[in-house]
């Protein structure tokens, strides 16, 4: 019996020490994420990640307060030198999103290290100077927010959590979940708190002349119409929808408005809305398309597309492609005239990049 009280109070002691009460609602621990998908930042250096394998979102202090970096980002072989700080090598590693921290303009990059359902989740984070670094995944402030009603069969389960973005106090992931319209936002109050049910999203797809409930949205940005807040959310093939925040409101259904048809046979890969000569735009890299530059420009006033749009046709707000910049397949808002993007070149290489914004 002494035997096992001593075993049972060194398990509580190892537990006092793995988790113990930290600000803002958060434990210090290991969080017990199985992926590394989706990034957004937060306040005071919250880094929000999207677990997918894990069907849960994690939000992990990463003791980011600044202060602001001087200089640009820019790394060549950004995979090659990843690989080699967690010990591994280019083949053996998949990059899956990229957030910049707003404190410091660190880059923070979600890596798969190895293939399959052995991969195994790694975060990296990379300063001015191009240092490496894996952020640490043990005994860090935390917290876990699993994600209700999340899809349980392979294909569907994958797709559970592809976009994330903090907007005004809570975190919204976009992906799909059990229930028979399965596209879906889901707003999670941060602190965590009860994320109750998602909304339900249908749209009007132009390029397949029809409603659709089951294709998620795969990147979205907040973006604000005449002071009221709104999501700028991409599809597939590719509608360019808005959705009013204040129309996402839990169990309840949706149908956002087209503004855009973008051409079809594509897949939108991430955006970022900003502002030039006093005007509003959304940058938005596609896997097929190149880089878009959308007019946001009387957004506010763009009628719903409600017929097909055939034949790879595009409709509504206008975009350009950005001929110089290729092979973007992350991006994310270096500051207010700057971007930093991560670049697939031909032979695999890949780089991260600053640019000014166009």
């Amino acid at each position: 019996m002494a035997k096992t009280r001593n075993i049972l109070a060194g398990a509580v002691a190892a537990l006092a020490m793995a988790v113990t009460a930290t600000a803002g609602g958060l434990e210090k621990g290991t969080p017990d994420i199985k992926s590394a998908g989706p990034l957004a930042f937060g306040p005071d250096g919250i880094l929000f990640v999207g677990d997918t394998t894990g069907q849960a979102l994690f939000a992990i202090d990463t003791g980011d307060r600044g202060p602001a970096a001087k200089g640009t980002l820019k790394v060549e072989a950004v995979n090659r030198k990843i690989a080699e700080a967690i010990g591994t090598t280019p083949d053996q590693i998949m990059i899956n999103d990229l957030a910049i921290s707003p404190a410091s303009g660190k880059a923070y990059l979600s890596v798969s290290r190895g293939k399959g359902p052995s991969a195994a989740p790694v975060i990296v984070r990379i300063d001015a100077s191009g240092k490496v670094e894996p952020l640490a995944l043990t005994n860090v402030p935390f917290a876990k927010a699993p994600l209700p009603d999340a899809p349980t069969s392979g294909n569907l389960r994958n797709e559970a959590i592809t976009d994330v973005a903090y907007v005004d106090g809570r975190v919204f992931i976009a992906g799909l979940s059990n229930e028979e319209f399965s596209s879906r936002l889901l707003a999670i109050p941060y602190p965590f708190g009860d994320p109750g049910k998602g909304t339900s999203v249908e749209i009007y797809h132009g390029a397949h002349g029809r409603l659709e409930t089951k294709s998620p949205v795969r990147t979205f940005a907040a973006y604000q119409i005449k002071g009221e807040p709104y999501l700028m959310a991409a599809y597939t093939c590719t509608p360019l929808v808005k959705l009013p925040v204040a129309a996402l409101k839990p169990g309840t259904h949706y149908k956002g408005t087209t503004v855009a048809e973008l051409g079809n046979m594509n897949k939108p890969l991430d955006m970022v809305v900003y502002q030039k000569d006093g005007k509003d735009y959304i940058l938005l890299a596609n896997n097929n398309r190149g880089l878009m530059k959308i007019q946001a420009e009387g957004i506010d006033k763009a009628e719903a597309i409600t017929e097909p749009v055939r034949g790879g046709g595009k409709k509504g707000q206008p975009y350009e492609t950005i001929k110089s910049l290729e092979g973007v397949v992350q991006l994310d808002a270096y500051g207010k005239e700057q971007a930093v993007v991560l670049i697939q070149e031909k032979n695999g290489s890949m780089n991260l990049e600053t640019i000014d914004l166009p």
